[in-house]
């Protein structure tokens, strides 16, 4: 029996959830059981009370707001114990179609992909200003460079993934998790897919940055971060070797004066390329040094999988996930 749970992060979303769960489509091809899952990231409405009354089968509740990442992981983490074989994650803004639902996982049901993204084709989305399709474009050509995977659309959320991509899935953001973790994908040479889909129109303005430029600070300080985490040893040596080439400029000049024109004097050119080459040589070193506390990362990556990874079945309708309490509405069950 395979089985598929929609998870949808939720933060005072008690008007637009039932638009969102309408749209969801109730049966699949390969998928024997659909459920839904909502996490409740803190909110002050009665979101957890519209979800139950609208038959949702899982609810998970923060006690305070911790942001879409951590309410993003959260879900991960509950549907593993619900014994999930493939995730969908989507808005409760209904921003994605439910009906593209089938684009998303007729891939995974198929074995041809472990992760496939919803591609909004933000590039010429008329929602969006013009500014704001060239920086997604931008961004997304900057994360598929940096993770090795053709990225169209690196900030869409509406994705579904395996079991396994879900167990593999660490989420160390606060803010979204949608760059990371394609960095990461890329990083563990995860087979990703991107498929196309459509939107419905904008019921709200976006709650999780409150400027494009807000939104660029933390994006960039999250490539960084991920980059510097998963791929160490090529982020400091393009940058150790950049500064390494700028170095021998001065350095160059120096030789060229020293021999034929003047041998006195020009000595700013030779200090100046001292200390770039000694610093790119520096980070370098960093970038190697990284990479080795990288493999002892997934050493510890490995003990995070098999402590996520239960084998107990999901049979009880209240558990405890990671101190998050998950209410389960009674729904029937089939085992294989």
């Amino acid at each position: 029996m395979t089985k598929l749970i929609i998870q949808i992060p939720c933060l005072n979303e008690a008007e637009t959830l039932q638009d969102a769960l309408l749209d969801l489509p109730h049966e699949l091809p390969g998928i024997d059981i659909i459920e839904t899952l909502v996490i409740d990231d803190g909110s002050s409405d009665d979101t957890a009370g519209v979800a139950q009354s609208l038959g949702v089968h899982h609810i998970v509740r923060h006690a305070k707001n911790k942001g879409l990442a951590q309410a993003f992981k959260t879900g991960l983490d509950a549907c593993v114990r619900l014994g999930a074989d493939i995730i969908v994650n989507t808005d409760a803004d209904n921003q994605y179609q439910g009906a593209d639902i089938a684009k998303l996982v007729a891939p995974i049901v198929a074995g041809d992909a472990e992760l496939v993204v919803g591609d909004r084709g933000v590039g010429a989305l008329p929602n969006f200003s013009y500014l704001k399709q060239r920086l997604q474009t931008l961004g997304s050509w900057v994360i598929g460079s940096i993770s090795g995977i053709k990225t169209p659309d690196a900030t869409s959320g509406f994705r579904a993934m395996t079991r396994q991509t879900a167990l593999n899935t660490i989420v160390l953001s606060e803010y979204s998790y949608t760059l990371e973790t394609l960095i990461q994908a890329g990083a563990r040479r995860c087979s990703v897919m991107f498929v196309p889909i459509g939107i419905n129109p904008q019921t709200r303005p976006s709650r999780l940055m409150r400027s494009m430029w807000q939104y660029i600070r933390i994006s960039s300080v999250a490539i960084v971060r991920t980059s510097a985490l998963y791929r160490p040893l090529r982020m400091f040596s393009a940058i150790g070797g950049l500064l390494i080439l700028l170095g021998m400029i001065p350095g160059f000049r120096f030789l060229y004066f020293y021999f034929f024109v003047d041998p006195v004097g020009h000595i700013q050119s030779l200090i100046l390329s001292a200390i770039m080459l000694i610093v790119g040589f520096q980070i370098m070193l960093i970038g190697l040094l990284a990479d080795l506390i990288a493999s002892n990362r997934k050493m510890l990556e490995e003990v995070v999988l098999r402590l996520r990874n239960p084998t107990d079945d999901y049979a009880d309708d209240e558990k405890t996930i990671f101190g998050n309490e998950i209410t389960s509405n009674k729904h029937q069950r089939i085992d294989g």
